[in-house]
């Protein structure tokens, strides 16, 4: 998983980073990372934090209660509670004790955060943020988040939460009758296909080998029990091929699920987000919408788009934020 951090200044973001980090390996260095990282976004003692989360479901949590103490507390540690405010799912930012206290309030509201900013400048869309684990599905209607589900539970059955990213998704989680070993991820398709850079490849790979497209095409031959003795690159390529189709129906599947429930959406505009936009930008056309990155409004930062927005609702609401 990763930590994202944007820095506001004079209502724009000026600076954006992302740093890998597994909460479950080592749930205590969190204080230390989300110091570092504000210190390399220059980062002062007068800042306002905005914190959105997903850690709170990671194994080492018993509950999400407990998840969502955890990254609060850390939170407060690193900077101070007074100068925290936690972004919820119904748009609002809450305070730390409020956040502990109702937990569910403010457990995996990242989407809800990108949303609200994408609301601001487009009407009528739909965002489709694409990251390196799960694809948010989020239509907007008259300037309105118009999202069923509030739980990643309520989104999951609505198609707005589908759990497939461009990184991290096991290979046997894309297609049926792969070999369920965990031999190649959804990162290994994208960079055998040179639409990720290794350096995208923000995760261990499950062989512990590098993140280079020699050994991607190593792991992909595994996913049928071969390997590269036995598969040239026409073979790899199309294996690479059928999981990246694979991918794409899943995501188009949400779309037309949305849409189904939004129909005065239909031929509207899909303000693309995440590292995976590629992957969106062809989910999006196939569902006959306009894609429109989220770039065009905010740089680079889009990738990192929970963060840069929560730190710009901060920001417009009075205070100057790095989450």
């Amino acid at each position: 998983m990763n930590t994202k951090a944007a820095r506001v200044e004079s209502g724009r973001i000026v600076r954006a980073a992302v740093r890998p980090y597994e909460i479950q390996r080592d749930p205590a260095a969190l204080e230390l990372l989300l110091v570092n990282m504000a210190a390399a976004l220059g980062g002062t003692a007068g800042d306002a934090h905005a914190l959105t989360m997903t850690a709170e479901l990671s194994q080492v949590f018993r509950t999400k209660r407990e998840g969502v103490r955890a990254v609060v507390d850390a939170a407060c540690a690193a900077f101070g509670a007074a100068s925290i405010q936690v972004f919820s799912v119904d748009g609002v930012f809450l305070d730390p004790d409020s956040a502990r206290s109702d937990p569910l309030s403010v457990a995996a509201a990242n989407w809800r955060a990108s949303a609200e900013l994408v609301a601001s400048t487009w009407a009528d869309a739909v965002l489709v943020d694409i990251g390196s684990t799960t694809t948010d599905i989020i239509p907007i209607v008259a300037g309105t988040v118009r999202a069923r589900g509030r739980t990643d539970p309520e989104r999951l059955e609505a198609g707005e939460l589908v759990y497939t990213g461009a990184v991290r998704t096991p290979a046997e989680a894309l297609l049926p009758g792969l070999a369920a070993e965990g031999f190649a991820l959804s990162g290994d398709v994208y960079v055998w296909r040179r639409q990720l850079t290794p350096a995208d490849y923000t995760f261990p790979t499950p062989d512990g080998r590098p993140a280079t497209r020699q050994f991607a095409g190593e792991r992909l031959a595994r996913v049928i029990c071969a390997d590269r003795e036995m598969l040239d690159d026409r073979a790899l390529d199309g294996i690479a091929e059928r999981l990246a189709g694979a991918q794409l129906d899943r995501v188009v599947d949400g779309l037309s699920r949305v849409l189904a429930r939004c129909p005065e959406l239909r031929g509207s505009t899909a303000v693309l987000a995440g590292i995976g936009t590629f992957i969106a930008r062809e989910a999006v056309e196939r569902a006959g919408l306009t894609p429109v990155s989220l770039s065009i409004e905010y740089g680079d930062s889009a990738v990192h788009a929970p963060a840069a927005a929560a730190a710009l609702l901060l920001a417009r609401s009075g205070a100057v934020a790095t989450r």
